[in-house]
């Protein structure tokens, strides 16, 4: 009986840990690349959670048939973010890009939940397919449909953003403005250019955490908050611009976390605080991040 609790609690905190690291995914890779830290990345994550509400409860269109839709809404809109918002700051030395970043996305870190509330109103919303509560079992545990597909997109999305960086050309300009973006310009690498996609890309990795976090767990205008805090912690728990070490530490979170739970009950998400503070203490390169 115990062995299945604690597998059947494995389990979930998988399930959780990847939504985890697939939302922090996107803020490693602003972050890393260009050193703009966007403490307003869990809005995006909220706002795809309603985009894809408004999907289903509108049109009819299943959630996860929304993924691409609400993707190209948010590259989009992040986008359109970048060019009003951030644009001008990327010029900037690097620790003047980490302060005005700041200063920016706590401006949007207060007006989005209010832009939320006029468009969705304050009451909890959920996005409840016909199959939601669905599950069968394995062995001893019980695996819930839509946290298996959950986990099945972030894997495919973290694979697929992993061949991007490195088989392809503007992956590689990535990786080299990460490491110096002064000699990537000098060896003709369109930086402007690079930093402008990777934020759009960035916000869309977040709509879709955010469409898979409306699946399992309750939207509300002040949801962001949580998922910024997360997100962050994953990056440093990690190491900056470490995308798979992202996606893996998001899981060793949710793992710890969950397990964390059956003895500390609600007190278990200290836990993710505690992690943080001790790896800046004594790691602070993180766990896949270089010295």
């Amino acid at each position: 009986m115990v062995s299945q609790l604690i597998a059947q609690t494995v389990i979930n905190g998988i399930n959780v840990g990847a939504l985890y690291g697939l939302a922090a995914v996107g803020l490693s890779l602003t972050f890393g690349v260009m050193k703009i830290l966007n403490i307003a990345h869990g809005e995006f994550v909220m706002l795809g959670g309603y985009m894809a509400f408004w999907l289903l409860t509108l049109f009819g269109v299943d959630p996860f048939w929304s993924l691409p839709l609400v993707a190209v809404g948010l590259f989009l809109f992040g986008a359109v973010s970048y060019k009003i918002l951030f644009a001008t700051i990327a010029r900037f030395p690097e620790e003047i890009r980490v302060k005005n970043s700041l200063l920016i996305g706590f401006g949007l870190f207060l007006v989005f939940p209010q832009i939320a509330r006029l468009l969705w109103t304050g009451d909890i919303r959920s996005i409840t397919p016909s199959y939601s509560g669905g599950s069968f079992p394995l062995f001893n545990v019980r695996i819930g449909y839509i946290p298996l597909g959950g986990l099945l997109v972030s894997i495919v999305v973290i694979l697929a953003l992993h061949l991007f960086l490195t088989r392809t050309y503007l992956g590689k300009s990535v990786r080299g403005t990460s490491e110096n973006w002064k000699a990537a310009k000098l060896v003709g690498i369109n930086v402007d250019r690079t930093y402008f996609l990777m934020f759009a890309l960035g916000i869309a990795l977040a709509g879709v955490a955010g469409v898979l976090v409306g699946l399992t767990q309750a939207l509300s205008p002040d949801v962001g908050m949580e998922w910024t805090l997360k997100a962050l912690i994953v990056v440093v728990l990690a190491g900056i611009g470490s995308t798979g070490g992202a996606f893996l530490s998001g899981m060793i979170l949710g793992v710890v976390e969950a397990m964390g739970a059956i003895f500390m009950g609600p007190y278990a998400v200290a836990l993710g605080l505690v992690i943080f503070l001790l790896i800046l203490m004594f790691r602070p390169q993180g766990l896949f991040g270089k010295s």
